[in-house]
C-alpha cells in the first residue's frame, strides 16, 4: 500500500497554524477611542450617588478600558444611564437579643442601574444593561453605609467593563 506525501501535517506546524489564528469581534469597535459619560440620571432619594456613580464609570472607562475622556459631540461613543434604586439598608443577618431586641449583624446596600454604551457615529448601542443590580454587605458598627456602597459601585463598574470587553 503506497502512502501519498504531503498529507498529514506535522504538529509543529499545526501549532504554528494554530498561533496565526485569533478570536476577533470582541470589545468595542477599533474606531472607538474617546468616551463621554454623561451624569446618571438619579431617580432616586439619594442624590450623592450622581456623581459617585458618573466619576466611579469615567474612571473605569478610561483606566481599565483605555478610552480617552471628550465631550459628548467630539467622542467617539457615549455612556449614559440612569440609577433606578438605591437601597442602604436591607437586613441579611439578626439575632434576638435580650428583652425580645432584634440586632441586625449584616445588612446590603443595593443599586440598580440602567445603562448603554452608544457609537456615536453609527448610533449603535455596543452595550446596554436595563435593571443592573449589585450588592455591597457591610456589618453595622465596624463598616459604614459608605463602605457597602462603594462595594456594591466597584461590581457594577466591573460588569459595565467585562461587557464592553465581551462582544461578540
Amino acid at each position: 500500500m503506497l502512502r501519498k506525501p504531503g498529507r498529514l501535517l506535522s504538529p509543529s506546524l499545526l501549532l504554528a497554524a494554530a498561533c496565526l489564528y485569533k478570536f476577533s469581534g470582541g470589545g468595542l469597535p477599533p474606531d472607538v477611542k474617546t468616551v463621554a459619560v454623561l451624569p446618571f440620571d438619579n431617580l432616586t432619594s439619594e442624590p450623592i450617588l450622581t456623581q459617585e456613580i458618573s466619576n466611579a464609570v469615567r474612571e473605569a472607562v478610561q483606566g481599565r478600558l483605555g478610552l480617552r475622556q471628550a465631550g459628548e459631540t467630539q467622542a467617539d461613543a457615549v455612556v449614559r444611564g440612569s440609577i433606578t434604586r438605591y437601597d442602604p439598608d436591607v437586613v441579611v443577618a439578626f439575632e434576638a437579643g435580650q428583652n425580645r431586641e432584634v440586632q441586625v449583624n449584616r445588612r446590603l446596600v443595593q443599586i440598580t442601574v440602567n445603562i448603554e454604551i452608544v457609537d456615536q457615529r453609527t448610533g449603535r448601542t455596543l452595550w446596554a444593561r436595563q435593571g443592573l443590580m449589585r450588592e455591597g454587605e457591610y456589618e453595622p458598627g465596624r463598616e459604614t453605609e459608605a463602605q457597602a456602597r462603594q462595594k456594591a459601585l466597584e461590581k457594577i463598574v466591573t460588569d459595565i467593563v467585562d461587557g464592553a470587553q465581551s462582544q461578540w
